[in-house]
């Protein structure tokens, strides 16, 4: 089955590399005619890569193709990289003044003979890619930009069209009856004394969850029939066409009517039929997520139903969808219990619920149901796989994963797989295929996964129309889009509301590792490696570790043999028990994504600061103790996380101009730890915490900060020591510290001991100011008077006052 995921990683990259390359030819590099032959090769490519992905029978040699294409692309990338690489070291050497130009010519970094190097290398890469398109005509592939894409509406070769009617599998329903009864009295009930009303109810969750079975049991309800006068069943799946779907409900009301063409006429036909009366429609499967045609298809509906209350019940994966249709309250269904699960398989594997079982029949089957992972669907294919065997088969059942099992893949894989074949971009698959990498029922966190693609480039380029978005808020969209079909699940948000982290189901995992295929430790070709042992390690280091882009990692030394791995993207050491991270380090070229949290170092190498590509450091919950003052280096660094308290807080922050993340700022006395570091620091988002502000002269220095020009700070805290014996200047501090208002949501104090609250208090609007905390204040008479409830979007007011 991996096979039929193949193409989609080699597009992503291939459109990433072809993107990036016609981008530099604006620096007018020394090999500027390499570059063009490496574009318009990749793009010529990628028309053919486009061929592969709908050949029905694929090959091994179209197979062989696609992976080779790949690693090319990746070689490609790899050279990209470099040459950025050096476009940065050099601005961090012209920022440190470092200008020994006669020294520099002669030193391995000359200009010239890196431009010969790179030129050479792309003309490599363009011989392979020219040997390749050769080989495209041999085995089949066209230039597939020129014809007609037949197969757009395909979305994975799998019948979906559902019926009305119950299965013989589906009349034993589990765990359901309950909501099923919910369903009813809603529909039933709600919109009594409304005319002209089209209510709409949503049942929403993941494949194989039995949405479509509930809906049976709805739509077949003897209440149901007893109170609408019609009941429509119509399966929509994908594409949304209006004109179809009504076509479908008149030929439903009189078959006799099948074939008519227009949507006009079809729509008077359903006036007709429908004059006085009140029916209830099921859309099951529904993929769209376009309002118009929604609005286009209700507008009709309206214009055709009786002037009593009708209703509609949409299935869907997609919450979005249920936010569109939705005029009544969503119903979100849950996974089934271990106990449901394993009724299930009972009834499946003896079609008799009152079979008495032997005691290794009832063990092994509630191991087996534990497998489940509370999808009645895979409950149904494993039940009917049980039937057929006797005790050992159901051991062998047990032992295997669900994806290795011939009988139940294909039905539970093309039924997952339909939800991933809907995503659009193959970087959003590349996204969710990334997801892999965490074990299962981990507890992901949203900014973090986010970084996590952003390293691997999956956030990059932006789409045409909006190149103002960055990479964050791309993926941002990319999460929402995977929560919204259901590949996440059990989200927690934060105080604010704001989601924090989620988990994968364990089906959705297995999906993901399927179709990334960073399971195949052994293989030459993997990219993303975690959580793998010692012994699998070294062979990977014997082989292809120069390929590996991703190392999850939790050894007790790190060597000098992370050389090998010179094209990481991402190094994860989340609680490896290490006390040093070796001076290798700074070898890593391409390294965006370091994180060496929850571990014993204590200090990290002045190599760091040659890694001139990292995007995100992650050094949180250690043992930390200072930072290398190379740090300042690290001018593409857009997230830094660290707890300053215990710790020499990092000099010259200030020359991070690309930091979107700096949660905490310990105000020094030293030069490079003052308040004006943060200057320049306009890009910051979130939370911004500044501590020690008793060690700011006044409010001419305070203003230094410039915090009114940080457009995007959203949660600022203002912190001044508690055990000052001299209090001065912290009304003039704090007047100097304006922060700008638009984003603003939650402001804190912690003992501020002036007497006067700052003026920017009263003249800014603070239009979404939600909390306000103010602790340990001397004076708080100003601050009541000041008129702070005249913030429109207050919910929170702490006021704690120090008596004297």
């Amino acid at each position: 089955m991996a096979a039929e995921f193949l193409t989609f990683g080699a597009e992503g990259i291939l459109t990433r590399v072809a993107s990036l390359a016609e981008q530099e030819l604006s620096l007018l590099w020394g090999f500027k005619g390499e570059l063009t032959t490496l574009r318009d090769s990749l793009f010529k490519l990628e028309a053919m890569l486009r061929d592969a992905q709908h050949l029905q029978v694929r090959g091994e040699r179209v197979e062989m193709w696609v992976k080779d294409l790949e690693g090319i692309a990746h070689e490609a990338d790899d050279v990209l990289d470099e040459y950025e690489y050096e476009l940065l070291r050099r601005k961090v050497e012209i920022q440190n003044q470092i200008k020994k130009k006669v020294l520099n010519f002669f030193s391995r970094h000359n200009p010239i003979a890196f431009r010969r190097k790179m030129a050479h290398k792309i003309k490599n890469i363009n011989a392979s890619l020219a040997n390749l398109k050769n080989e495209a005509a041999s085995i089949g592939l066209v230039d597939r930009s020129t014809l007609v894409n037949a197969t757009s509406h395909d979305i994975g070769g799998l019948d979906r069209e559902t019926v009305s009617n119950f299965d013989q599998d589906e009349k034993y329903i589990v765990g359901r009856k309950e909501v099923a009864s919910d369903i009813v009295t809603t529909l039933i009930n709600s919109g009594k004394n409304q005319e002209n009303c089209l209510s709409v109810m949503a049942i929403v969750g993941m494949g194989g969850l039995g949405k479509t079975t509930l809906a049976k049991s709805v739509y077949n309800n003897p209440e149901i029939g007893r109170h609408f006068d019609q009941k429509i069943w119509v399966c929509v799946s994908a594409p949304f066409e209006v004109k179809k779907i009504l076509s479908e409900i008149l030929e439903c009301l009189k078959p006799e009517k099948a074939g008519i063409k227009g949507k006009a006429t079809i729509c008077e036909n359903l006036q007709e039929d429908l004059k006085g009366k009140t029916y209830l429609l099921v859309l099951d499967d529904v993929w769209n997520d376009d309002r118009n045609k929604w609005d286009d298809l209700m507008s009709c509906l309206l214009n055709a139903t009786s002037t009593k209350a009708s209703k509609i019940l949409v299935t869907t994966r997609n919450v979005s969808v249920s936010s569109i249709v939705q005029t009544l309250p969503t119903c979100v269904l849950g996974k089934l219990s271990e106990d449901e699960c394993w009724c299930i398989l009972k009834y499946k594997a003896f079609l008799d619920t009152s079979v008495v079982l032997t005691e290794d029949q009832e063990r092994i089957g509630r191991e087996i149901a534990k497998t489940c992972a509370g999808v009645p669907l895979v409950a149904k294919v494993l039940g009917n796989m049980m039937r057929s065997q006797d005790i050992d088969g159901w051991r062998s059942i047990l032992e295997s994963r669900i994806w290795d099992l011939p009988e139940g893949e294909e039905r539970i894989l093309s039924v997952l797989k339909l939800s991933f074949d809907k995503l659009k971009s193959p970087y959003l698959k590349q996204c969710f295929a990334y997801c892999s990498m965490f074990v299962k029922d981990f507890e992901i966190e949203k900014d973090d996964l986010i970084q996590l693609w952003m390293a691997q480039g999956l956030l990059y380029p932006s789409p045409p129309n909006r190149r103002n978005l960055e990479m964050e808020d791309i993926g941002n969209e990319y999460f929402n889009i995977l929560l919204n079909n259901s590949f996440f699940q059990d989200v927690e948000k934060d105080w604010y509301g704001n989601i924090t982290s989620c988990k994968m189901h364990d089906l959705v995992h297995d999906l993901a590792e399927l179709v990334s295929k960073t399971k195949s430790n052994d293989s030459n070709e993997t990219r993303h490696m975690a959580h793998i042992p010692t012994s699998v390690l070294q062979g990977v280091l014997e082989r292809g570790a120069h390929k590996l882009r991703s190392l999850f990692l939790n050894v007790e030394v790190l060597g000098d043999f992370l050389l090998n791995f010179r094209g990481l993207r991402v190094l994860k050491l989340y609680e490896a028990d290490i006390e040093e991270l070796p001076i290798a380090i700074g070898k890593l070229k391409h390294l965006r994504y370091l994180d060496v949290s929850y571990t014993k170092i204590k200090a990290l190498p002045k190599s760091i600061g040659k890694l001139y590509n990292l995007q995100t450091l992650r050094m949180e919950g250690g043992n930390l103790e200072e930072f290398p003052k190379e740090l300042q280096n690290l001018i593409n660094l857009r997230h830094i996380y660290f707890y300053p308290h215990g710790m020499k807080f990092p000099a010259g922050m200030g020359r991070l101009t690309n930091l979107r993340t700096l949660q905490y700022f310990t105000v020094g006395k030293e030069t490079g730890r003052g308040i004006e570091e943060l200057a320049r620091l306009n890009l910051l988002k979130g939370l911004l915490c500044i501590y020690n502000l008793e060690r700011v002269r006044d409010g001419e220095e305070a203003m230094k900060a410039k915090l009114v020009k940080k457009t995007n700070i959203s949660k600022l805290k203002f912190q001044w020591a508690g055990d000052r014996s001299s209090i001065t200047n912290d009304e003039e501090v704090l007047e100097g510290l304006q922060p700008h208002p638009s984003k603003l949501e939650f402001l804190e104090f912690f003992n501020f001991m002036g007497d006067k609250c700052p003026s920017w208090i009263m003249s800014s609007s603070f239009p979404v100011l939600k909390r306000l905390k103010i602790y340990n204040a001397r004076n708080l008479t100003e601050w009541l008077e000041s008129g702070i409830v005249v913030f429109p979007c207050l919910e929170e007011l702490v006021l704690r006052i120090v008596i004297n």
